[in-house]
């Protein structure tokens, strides 16, 4: 008797063991990420980072002004390959007096990649109809998408503003045949974004930039559409400058700010914003707030001789003061 319990001990063991292992194993893949949120303070504001999602960029048929051969040697010297994930990244600040967002996403026309700006929303202890008002830098599909579902205002309670050129430009049936055909939809889209503001009388774009609400100011920044703007948000001395879309790709266009993308109303005018921001950001080392950099798209600018480096903004897991 005592040797089978000597035998049987060991043989027990073994078998829980085997369980347990194979209990470990079968574990299934979870296949999510965390809540697409970052907050962090800028002065007494508070700003929210929220993701849309990411989507593969087509670099090899988007980009102009850059040949293939430097696209590789860029994209190699990132340790990235193609297709490279691109952020749609918006923001939302809260003063203490208003809730607003900055960008909204591409919505559902992106297809499945996107549309996580109101879920990370609510994640991030916000809700849409607590929105006060809207701000877009551009009517892109990927800006603007995500303001309207159904036929209906997202944000029912909000003002949508943007600038009046980029307004004009887009609602243009004239500009729309104009212009170039994979445009065409983009057209569209802009337009069956905007309408449910438009009805409810809360589209009120802005005829000159300049100060919009305390701390919140619209800049030009033309190029990449006719009436593309950029926010520059002030609070307690500190500084956000939510750009939108000067940089769609950090590891070439940083090295390469003459490299365009086809969507680029005036490639041109793209190029040159672009190469007068960074050296400007790159001498004052304002925050930046970036449509397509990797989330939360917070970080600053350096000079690295003709190029330039991104300096994501150092995680904060207790949000304060903005260093």
């Amino acid at each position: 008797m005592n040797l089978n319990k000597t035998l049987l001990l060991p043989l027990l063991a073994a078998c829980t063991l085997l369980i347990a292992v194979a209990s470990q194993a079968a574990a299934p893949l979870v296949k999510t990420q965390a809540p697409g949120y970052y907050r962090t303070m800028l002065g007494d504001f508070e700003i929210t980072a929220l993701s849309d999602g990411s989507h593969p960029f087509p670099i090899d048929t988007v980009m102009t002004h850059i040949e293939a051969s430097i696209i590789k040697q860029d994209l190699a010297k990132a340790d990235l390959a193609q297709p490279v994930q691109g952020s749609i990244n918006a923001f939302l600040i809260n003063t203490g007096k208003k809730l607003i967002l900055v960008d909204a996403g591409a919505g559902v026309l992106y297809g499945d990649c996107c549309n996580k700006l109101l879920t990370n929303l609510r994640a991030a202890g916000y809700r849409p109809e607590q929105v006060d008002e809207v701000l877009l830098t551009h009517l892109h599909k990927d800006h603007a998408g995500g303001i309207m579902s159904q036929g209906k205002a997202v944000f029912p309670n909000a003002v949508l503003r943007l600038s009046q050129t980029e307004s004009d430009y887009w609602l243009s049936a004239s500009n729309k045949a104009k212009a170039p055909d994979f445009l065409s939809s983009f057209f569209d889209a802009a337009k069956a974004a905007v309408a449910p503001y438009q009805a409810a009388q809360r589209y009120q774009p802005y005829k000159e930039f300049g100060p919009l609400d305390t701390g919140i100011e619209a800049l030009p920044a033309p190029g990449h559409t006719p009436g593309h703007a950029m926010y520059r948000v002030q609070s307690a001395g500190q500084t956000l400058l939510i750009w939108g879309d000067i940089v769609h790709v950090t590891a070439i266009q940083l090295e390469h700010p003459e490299a365009t993308v086809k969507y680029d109303s005036s490639e041109a005018d793209a190029a040159a914003t672009r190469a007068r921001l960074l050296q400007s950001l790159a001498n004052d080392h304002t925050l930046i707030g970036a449509a397509h950099i990797a989330f939360p798209g917070l970080g600053r600018i350096r000079q690295n001789g003709k190029a330039y480096d991104w300096l994501p903004l150092n995680y904060d897991g207790t949000p304060g003061t903005v260093n």
